[in-house]
């Protein structure tokens, strides 16, 4: 069964002066408010497209490790990622690195680093961003 998920921005103001604020409409989590100066400077209190994107990345390849992993008969007892989204303004998204850390019993290093690259390659938003540069440093706790 598909799923369709939802978010609002209401900007107001010019690109360089104005600012947003983000909705997460599925979930009622919350507001963020955004900023071309949170985007492109320091975040100061403010989220980015960039940020929002890192979230996404970084939950969705989690959990596709861990399915890969349990599928293949060693469940992850914990999995740590982070997505570090590169913006360059005037260019925009220039490249996404994963770094995992898992505690998985019963695997090794290298067949850890495997099931890391399989998500990476296969999770639904990696392959939404497949137009990105997407790297990976994946190592066992």
């Amino acid at each position: 069964m598909a799923t369709t998920r939802q978010a609002h921005t209401v900007w107001e103001g010019n690109l360089l002066e104005g600012k947003g604020v983000v909705t997460l409409d599925s979930s009622g989590i919350g507001e963020y408010p955004v900023s071309w100066p949170s985007r492109a400077e320091a975040a100061n209190g403010r989220t980015s497209p960039e940020e929002l994107i890192a979230a996404a990345h970084s939950s969705c390849f989690s959990m596709a490790l861990s399915h890969g992993l349990a599928g293949a008969g060693t469940p992850p007892t914990k999995l740590e990622a982070k997505a570090d989204v590169t913006f360059q303004p005037g260019t925009g998204i220039t490249g996404i690195h994963l770094t995992v850390v898992g505690e998985v019993p019963g695997l090794d290093e290298a067949g850890f680093v495997k099931a890391a690259e399989d998500a990476k390659a296969n999770c639904p938003v990696s392959q939404a961003l497949s137009g990105t540069e997407i790297t990976l440093s994946a190592s066992l706790a």
